[in-house]
């Protein structure tokens, strides 16, 4: 598919349009273990632009593939949530630490970006990530993996909440 702007519904969109209603509660639920499993929330069309993956996303990328784990981070606001399978991570520097925790002990990644949408304050991305286990005994998988990235109302600049879906790497 070529770039464009879908103003029609789609699954890309009716999808959006529920990952986005939850946004403006997640503050409220940082402080919880628990949070609800279902909340009633506002629901909202989003239009979505198919477009080339921004230097911001492709920087963080490159710190976590090169186990660098330096500028690329600035993408995240101080406060920011991250949420990647079951992690429930508080604040950029506890994403960075995390990561870096998870992949320094294991494997080396390779992210590649599939395609790349843009929602004004939603970011959504598909692609793969090879993890290159170190253990050379072990084979490298190669899952797939979903992220969506909620921008900051204040600093649109900044992700302030990363929900994040990688695998399964093996069945």
């Amino acid at each position: 598919m070529t770039e464009s702007t879908r103003t029609r519904p789609s699954p890309l969109t009716a999808a959006a349009a529920v990952a986005v209603a939850p946004s403006t509660p997640a503050a409220e639920l940082r402080g919880s273990a628990n949070p609800p499993r279902t909340k009633e929330t506002e629901v909202k069309s989003v239009t979505f632009t198919k477009s080339q993956t921004p230097e911001w996303l492709l920087a963080f990328w490159k710190e976590i593939d090169d186990k660098t784990w330096g500028k690329g981070f600035d993408c995240f606001a101080e406060n920011a949530t991250a949420n990647l399978g079951v992690s429930d991570w508080h604040g950029r520097e506890a994403i960075r630490e995390n990561l870096r925790a998870f992949v320094d002990k294991g494997f080396t990644a390779h992210h590649d970006v599939v395609e790349y949408w843009d929602g004004g304050q939603l970011k959504v991305f598909r692609g793969f990530v090879t993890m290159t286990p170190n253990d050379p005994s072990q084979k490298p998988a190669r899952p797939a993996m979903t992220h969506f990235f909620y921008m900051d109302e204040k600093d649109p600049s900044k992700v302030i909440h990363w929900h994040g879906s990688v695998g399964p790497v093996a069945f």
